[in-house]
C-alpha cells in the first residue's frame, strides 16, 4: 500500500490532532474519502487500521469509525480481523448514478423554472458565460469549475433540500469521471451549448422544456464518459 503521508495530502497538522474525537473521525474520514474518489487509493486496495493510525498519526478509534463510516457509502468492504479492502466507484456504480440522476436532476431544473428569480437568472447566465470564455481560453480547470458550479446551482435554486443533498452527493463520488468526461473531443463545447438550452427554458419559466433538455444532457455525457472508458452499457 502507497504511504499516506504529508506528500499525499494525508498528513494530520498539529491543530488536526487537537479536534475533538468526533471532528477527528470526520477528517480522517475526509482523506480517506478523497483519496479513494479520487483514484489515489485504488480498488482492491487494503486498508489496515493499525497501519493507517500509525501513518496518520492518530490512534486506531478514530480510523476505526472512519473505515466504518466508509463501509456505509460503500466505498470499502470491512473483513473481520483483516481490514478493509476498497471497493471505490465501479462502472455499475457510474450507470446507477447516472441514470438516477437522469430523472431526479431533471426535476431540479423543472422546479428551478417554476419558480426562477431575476436573481438566479443572472448567476445561471453568468455561470455560463464563464464556462464559454473559459474554454476558449483552453482554461479546463476552470471550465469544469463552471461546469459544477452551473448544476449545483440549479440544485440550490430547486427549493428542496432533500433533492439538493441527493445531488450533491452524486455528483461529489463521481466527480472525477465528470472531469473526465469533459476532456473528450469536443465535449466542452457541447456541453456548454447544452447548458445554453437549459439556461433559456429555465429563464423561459418553461419547466417541461428545462427537465427534458436537462435529461438529454445527463444522458450524453454518460454516453461520452463511457466511450471514452471504452466500455457500453
Amino acid at each position: 500500500m502507497r504511504r499516506l503521508g504529508r506528500r499525499q495530502g494525508f498528513g494530520l497538522s498539529a491543530d488536526m490532532l487537537a479536534l475533538d474525537n468526533g471532528s477527528l473521525v470526520n477528517r480522517v474520514f475526509e482523506q480517506l474519502e478523497e483519496g479513494i474518489l479520487s483514484g489515489s487509493i485504488p480498488p482492491g486496495e487494503s486498508l489496515i487500521e493499525l497501519k493507517l493510525s500509525r501513518e496518520l498519526g492518530v490512534s486506531r478509534t478514530p480510523v476505526r469509525e472512519a473505515m466504518r463510516m466508509l463501509e456505509q457509502k460503500s466505498l470499502v468492504r470491512i473483513v473481520p480481523n483483516k481490514g478493509a479492502v476498497v471497493l471505490g466507484v465501479d462502472v455499475k456504480d457510474l450507470l446507477d448514478v447516472y441514470t438516477i440522476r437522469s430523472y431526479i436532476e431533471g426535476l431540479a431544473s423543472r422546479w428551478v423554472a417554476e419558480r426562477v428569480t431575476e436573481d438566479n437568472r443572472k448567476e445561471l447566465r453568468e455561470i455560463v458565460d464563464l464556462q464559454e470564455f473559459y474554454n476558449m481560453k483552453a482554461y479546463k480547470d476552470q471550465v469544469s469549475e463552471m461546469d459544477s458550479r452551473f448544476h449545483e446551482s440549479i440544485f440550490s435554486f430547486c427549493g428542496s433540500r432533500t433533492l439538493e443533498h441527493l445531488l450533491k452527493d452524486f455528483h461529489h463520488m463521481i466527480r472525477r469521471y465528470r472531469r473526465h468526461s469533459l476532456t473528450g473531443e469536443g465535449r466542452a463545447e457541447k456541453a456548454i451549448a447544452e447548458h445554453r438550452l437549459i439556461l433559456d427554458a429555465i429563464c423561459d419559466g418553461d419547466g417541461d422544456r428545462a427537465e427534458r433538455l436537462t435529461t438529454e444532457h445527463i444522458q450524453n455525457a454518460k454516453d461520452n464518459l463511457l466511450k471514452l472508458l471504452g466500455v457500453s452499457e
